[in-house]
């Protein structure tokens, strides 16, 4: 799954330290998330959505199909 965090963090101006403190998961779930090596929980995608006020379509898409 592709995610616009990191721009949407940055954009914000916060820190990944800060974005996990509001969240309540760790700085290394933020930087897996961001990196693209962990997806999310449905819950967690809802809550990251709600924290810049967006919709989860609006932050989380999914990797096109393969050949």
């Amino acid at each position: 799954m592709r995610n616009r965090l990191r721009r949407l963090r940055q954009d914000e101006g916060l820190s990944q330290e800060r974005l996990a403190e509001i969240l309540g998961v760790s700085r290394q779930t933020i930087i897996s998330i961001e990196k693209g090596r962990f997806d999310p929980s449905l819950p967690l995608a809802f809550q990251i959505a709600a924290a810049f006020g967006l919709r989860v379509e609006d932050v989380f898409t999914p990797d096109p199909p393969g050949p």
